[in-house]
């Protein structure tokens, strides 16, 4: 049995990054880790670029002005203005280079062909400069940024139509067990409805990892190596759920051995959580994590997590650790370091009831865990503990 940092960098040091993709359309990129720098082909704006609905002057000392024309946005149409002369203009226009200011319409009285003003206005009012935003060859978005809507719609206006992105993991989840049956099928004596698979799809969705394959195997042995050893060959990874234990119809442990994957570690010193396996195969990476449902998602958080990171080349390997204020008590019955489900909020967290870990209820409620070190027995309100964030 190791300890946690032990796991944590034996992840870190066995984990590699996928190779790079090309995605097209971008559109598609979200949630993707770019893998090349990109460089603004284009100024943006590509012109002097009106910031509202108004009229672009050429500036003089009076406060009429001759109306010569109109700019809408998309307008190819040229004005020369001199001295004195506007034009009515729309949010997003091209300001005519001889303009030198744009006022606001409610500022503004008059006819087709003179217009008053109001108040002050000053070169450069209300006009967006040649690439205020960016600049051709400037560096746009640099390598390692993950892409999000905001990003996508950033490149796109840049006329970029495709990046260059670390390649995702194809993940196939395979949970475990005879007393196994689907939500929806009648629910007989001594069976259970199967939520642990769908569970860590929902995960893995919530993080952007959409390549994934749900499998379900009978407490047999042959059938249990073979349906692994199929999935691993055709995976970046393999999350198993159950049937890890040392118990006479947990199989996934020999079938493991028998398929000559490497065990990088077996058993972690934690609650919930300890009957945790990491093991590689070539390219793929395997974790087997417990079957009770609260322990298996926590195992996911702490380190399914981390090496997913690690393939996608993310910049945050680990959750965000913080120091929070404890609103409630608790006492540590286990020798173990105990990751504990929490609520946290403003630098507060309330430590939940249910902590045992085949409870999923209290997890629902949970954005967070509390982490009890081995040597940290009991927690008092007010005490500063460490608290980890989970994903939204």
């Amino acid at each position: 049995m190791i300890s946690i940092d032990h796991a944590i960098r034996t992840i870190k040091k066995h984990t590699h990054v996928l190779a790079q993709e090309t995605i097209k359309p971008i559109e598609k990129a979200n949630g993707y880790i770019l893998s090349q720098t990109i460089y603004a082909p284009i100024d943006m704006p590509p012109f002097r670029q009106s910031a509202m609905d108004g009229y672009a002057l050429r500036l003089h000392d009076a406060l009429s002005y001759t109306l010569i024309g109109e700019v809408q946005a998309g307008d190819p149409k040229a004005f020369s203005l001199k001295k004195g002369e506007a034009v009515r203009i729309f949010t997003g226009a091209p300001v005519p280079d001889s303009a030198n200011a744009v006022i606001m319409q409610e500022r503004v009285k008059g006819n087709r062909l003179k217009i008053e003003i109001e108040g002050d206005v000053n070169e450069g009012d209300n006009v967006r400069p040649l690439g205020e935003q960016i600049k051709a060859g400037e560096i746009a978005l640099q390598k390692g940024a993950q892409l999000n809507p905001a990003g996508i719609g950033y490149l796109l206006s840049l006329g970029i139509g495709h990046v260059s992105v670390y390649k995702k993991p194809s993940i196939a989840i395979v949970s475990t067990g005879n007393e196994l049956v689907d939500p929806g099928t009648e629910l007989v004596h001594g069976k259970i409805y199967e939520s642990n698979s769908k569970m860590l799809l929902s995960a893995l969705y919530s993080l952007k990892f959409y390549d994934v394959t749900l499998e379900r195997v009978k407490d047999d042995f042959d059938e249990t190596r073979k349906s692994l050893k199929q999935l691993i060959s055709n995976n970046d990874m393999v999350i198993i759920t159950g049937g890890i234990s040392v118990g006479d119809y947990d199989f996934v442990g020999r079938a493991l051995n028998e398929l000559q994957v490497e065990t990088l570690f077996y058993k972690v010193n934690q609650k919930p959580g300890k009957p945790l396996l990491y093991g590689k195969k070539e390219h793929t990476s395997i974790f087997a994590l417990p079957g009770n449902p609260a322990a298996a998602l926590t195992c996911f958080y702490l380190y399914v997590y981390i090496a997913l990171s690690g393939m996608t080349n993310y910049t945050s390997d680990e959750l965000p650790r913080v120091k929070s204020k404890s609103l409630s008590e608790f006492e540590k019955k286990a020798d173990r370091p105990q990751f504990l489900k929490a609520r946290y909020k403003n630098g507060e967290v309330e430590i939940l009831d249910g902590q045992n870990s085949s409870m999923l209820q209290s997890f629902a409620l949970a954005n967070a865990l509390v982490f009890m070190p081995e040597d940290l027995k009991i927690i008092k309100v007010g005490d500063s503990v460490e608290t980890i964030v989970l994903p939204v």
